[in-house]
């Protein structure tokens, strides 16, 4: 994990081998000679029915005395390096970000916004009446009289960690301080003299990926973007799964908290020491995420979420102390979490909604959140509908034979001549298409792997050129010798061993194909079911949000039927625009009452439930979709004919 690679090695195979044969690349300066300590991997230990096994540590071969030695250099007891360990048996391993040789590719950086800032931290310079014998207000006592007297403020609060610096900070400052103040209402810091600098996080906790943008609070600049994968995945590539492991272990939510809060804390000191500052510096965090994610960043058990009715512990707004939640920020920061719409539309709608703001819009506007669990709005500034669509993480290259996420070396766009049924294809690290490359010019990357946006252009690809029929089955009479037929079942050749990065033909299999069907069928069926519910036959603008929507083709998404109708020049993708509202959040308090507002507003359909969704989501199985059989469409069927006499 994360890559999600499997397969059976010989026993006594070293892992740094076993992950080599398996086309993950781990970091190994020293060529595995238990010298530059690069390739760390750790053992996650426990009973893993998703992936059919139990993992122990005892079924890698015992520590040596040299290799626990260099472990404790770098201060992991728990972890083993990958060259020196041998595989007895199953187990599964987690490659940190720090030990993979390809570093991930996370695409999810901030939009162009304009925003009016006006956030809910505010630093002020006050001047303070000195302690006099006799006198016995009190050090806070003479800082609130100065405040409501030079600021207009009244009925403070003071955090407990402020006041145990008040005193020193007042007598270094001769009697003039600046007060970091939260929403007019609490002092958070006291610091001796006149100082400058207030920052925010804005933070999107997503399934797959975390990202964080750290921003001056002044002046709402980004200062710094930083992102990971979120490690929870090595519990559950899905929400269902994750809420599962909480269930089922005893210690499952503690792991899953810890996780995120670890990455959390990893990504605030990355980015304040980018900005070349320190995490401490950090004086409030807005975090948006899906209603299971926001559980289990609160510590929350989500069980409730995984069964009818899908209650939620709380649908508002939330303030925490970053402390209370192990978050290493300025000792008085806050933490803001935007509400929820419904169990299982959460506070990363909310902050899509606030970015969009389809509410202020007469045009009907159709919002989807591509990724694990698509999130689904419909509507404009008079009504508004939501619906949450499981379409499962095949999207995400996860259930996907050769799948990977986005990195170096994954297929990330796909054209296939209809006339041959040859393919050519670009991936991540590589500009040239594959047909350009050569011998003396070798490419960057070798193909790995397919990545979402990649799987989703060649199924699309396939059906236009015909080796994939409107069943989505591949048609056996195709005259082009990249389809083979292994099984019965078949498989379509996207990359020869000569194009891959491990000497094996890359392949497309009947499986793939069905599971970007069922994927794409249920964002279908969900986007149906909101306009039959709103009563409307086509939509006038298409949203593409998420760090994945933003990679989709409009054209191909088109043609599996992965959206409704709409003109091609109206379907624009806005990339992480949860993270945009997040930061939208953080730095103007009043969009947070905007946000509490549009939440209550949204009516949501509960699929999950729901009759007409199982009815939709069977009529969006075939390509492209919604239709039946046979049927045409703008891109579709049609497109596919045209290419057929254009390539004669």
């Amino acid at each position: 994990m994360p890559s999600g690679r499997r397969g059976r090695v010989a026993a006594g195979t070293a892992v740094l081998a076993a992950a080599q044969q398996l086309g993950v690349d781990l970091e190994s300066i020293c060529g595995g000679r238990l010298t530059c300590h690069k390739c760390l991997v750790r053992v996650e230990a426990g009973d893993f029915p998703k992936h059919g096994l139990v993992s122990r540590a005892e079924n890698l071969t015992a520590v040596a005395p040299d290799e626990a030695a260099h472990l404790a250099k770098l201060g992991c007891a728990d972890g083993r390096l990958a060259c020196a360990a041998r595989v007895q048996g199953d187990v599964l391993l987690t490659v940190p970000e720090e030990s993979r040789a390809h570093k991930q590719i996370i695409r999810k950086s901030a939009g162009e916004r304009v925003i009016d800032v006006d956030p809910a931290i505010r630093q002020l310079y006050v001047t303070v009446e000195p302690a006099e014998l006799g006198h016995h207000r009190g050090d806070w006592g003479r800082l609130q009289d100065a405040l409501a007297a030079q600021w207009q403020l009244a009925d403070l609060t003071i955090d407990l960690p402020a006041l145990r610096r008040l005193q020193d900070a007042l007598r270094q400052g001769d009697w003039a301080v600046t007060v970091i103040v939260w929403q007019a209402r609490e002092v958070i810091d006291v610091r001796p003299g006149y100082h400058e600098g207030i920052f925010g996080l804005a933070v999107d906790v997503g399934s797959t990926t975390i990202a964080a943008h750290l921003c001056d609070l002044r002046t709402g600049a980004i200062l710094a973007t930083e992102s990971a994968m979120n490690p929870q995945v090595a519990y559950g590539e899905d929400l269902m799964s994750r809420v599962s492991y909480a269930m089922l272990h005893k210690d499952g939510l503690a792991k899953l908290h810890t996780a995120v809060i670890t990455t959390l804390n990893k990504l605030a000191a990355q980015a304040a020491r980018a900005a070349g500052w320190h995490a401490r510096d950090i004086h409030e965090a807005v975090v948006v995420g899906n209603t299971t994610m926001t559980h289990i960043f609160l510590n929350i058990d989500p069980v409730e979420l995984g069964q009818a009715p899908f209650a939620l512990a709380n649908q508002g707004a939330l303030d925490v102390k970053a402390r209370e939640l192990g978050l290493r920020l300025h000792p008085g920061a806050n933490v803001h979490i935007l509400p929820a719409e419904a169990g299982h539309v959460g506070a990363d709608n909310v902050a899509v909604l606030l970015a969009e703001a389809p509410h202020h819009q007469e045009a009907i506007t159709l919002l989807v959140d591509v990724g694990t669990n698509a999130e689904i709005v419909l509507g404009n500034r008079e009504w508004l509908l939501s619906a949450s669509s499981p379409t499962g993480p095949a999207f995400e290259g996860a259930q996907i034979s050769a799948g990977m996420r986005a990195a170096p070396g994954a297929i990330e766009r796909v054209r296939v001549d209809p006339a041959s049924g040859a393919a050519r294809f670009q991936v991540i690290g590589e500009a040239r298409w594959s047909d350009e490359w050569a011998a003396d010019q070798p490419p960057a990357y070798l193909a790995a792997g397919i990545c979402g946006s990649g799987i989703i252009e060649v199924v699309a690809e396939l059906y236009l050129a015909g080796i994939v029929g409107a069943d989505g089955r591949f048609t056996a009479d195709h005259p082009t010798d990249r389809l083979i037929w292994p099984d019965r079942a078949g498989a379509y050749v996207l990359a020869t061993g000569e194009q891959t990065s491990n000497g094996r033909a890359l392949l497309i299999t009947q499986a793939d194909v069905r599971a970007i069907q069922l994927a794409k069928a249920a964002l279908y069926a969900g986007a149906k079911l909101l306009m039959n519910r709103a009563g409307v036959t086509a939509v006038e603008r298409i949203v593409l949000a998420g760090a994945f929507g933003s990679y989709i083709d409009p054209r191909h998404a088109q043609i599996l039927g992965l959206i409704p109708d709409c003109p091609l020049e109206n379907v624009t993708a806005v990339g992480n625009a949860a993270g945009d509202g997040a930061r939208i959040a953080l730095l103007n308090r009043v969009k947070r009452l905007e946000a509490a507002e549009v939440a209550q507003r949204v009516t949501y359909v509960e699929t999950a439930v729901d009759p007409d969704f199982q009815a939709e989501f069977v009529a969006a199985l075939h390509f492209p979709g919604g239709r039946g059989v046979g049927e045409s469409r703008s891109g579709g069927a049609g497109e596919r004919r045209s290419r057929r006499r254009r390539h004669g």
